[in-house]
């Protein structure tokens, strides 16, 4: 048991460090930063299924570090929520596959309603179908899942989280966002105590 446990966490870790680095991530940082901090428009995220809850934790991540960020369902969005969508945002969609049915279907009817609208994309696949619609592409490095059949979401899902802090952090340093500004936006709980008191770490350095 020890053993596998061993493995399994050894197989998360080599996907971390094989995130590509050629990834032109302060690019990306800047796009985000032109549309939302520049232009006053929001980061909008999606993606499908499991995919979807890295989606909308990448999207409060933001959102409490300073950069206006929403969740769309992708399947949603064909039902009335499309209309989120505003002039002078910016669409992040994660795909492991690039093949997503949904996510194709989101990117189309986004580039229908706002055609400027600039659409980055992190994905498993060097070539998604819908590679000529985006501004720029995030590579995880399409690791294998250490899912036993090498089906369930596991590894994938772990690459993209950490692509999610990466982009969170570089805009963090971006618009130098602080402690104080931080507890405007989280008020309760261990953090709002810990960033009304200047940010200072305490042993444990628990979240909420």
């Amino acid at each position: 048991m020890k053993l596998k446990i061993e493995n399994i966490l050894e197989k998360e870790a080599d996907a971390i460090r094989n995130i590509p680095l050629s990834n032109n991530y302060n690019g990306i940082t800047d796009l985000i930063h032109h549309h939302v901090h520049k232009l006053k428009g929001k980061l909008i995220i999606s993606g499908m299924g499991k995919v979807g809850q890295v989606a909308d934790n990448i999207a409060t991540t933001f959102c409490s570090t300073g950069t206006p960020a929403v969740f769309l369902h992708p399947s949603e969005a064909q039902h009335g929520d499309l209309g989120i969508i505003q002039e002078n945002d910016i669409l992040l969609v994660i795909s492991n596959s690039g093949k997503t049915r949904e996510i194709i279907e989101l990117i189309d009817l986004a580039k229908l309603l706002y055609p400027s609208i600039p659409v980055v994309a992190i994905t498993g696949n060097e070539n998604p179908s819908f590679r000529e619609k985006l501004e720029y592409i995030v590579l995880t490095g399409n690791p294998r899942e250490v899912c036993p059949l090498d089906l369930t979401p596991t590894t994938s899902t772990t690459v993209m989280t950490v692509i999610g802090d990466i982009l969170v952090v570089l805009m963090m340093e971006k618009i130098r966002f602080t402690a104080g500004e931080y507890a405007k936006r989280h008020h309760s709980g261990y953090l709002g105590d810990k960033s009304r008191q200047g940010g200072q770490t305490q042993p444990g350095g628990m979240a909420d």
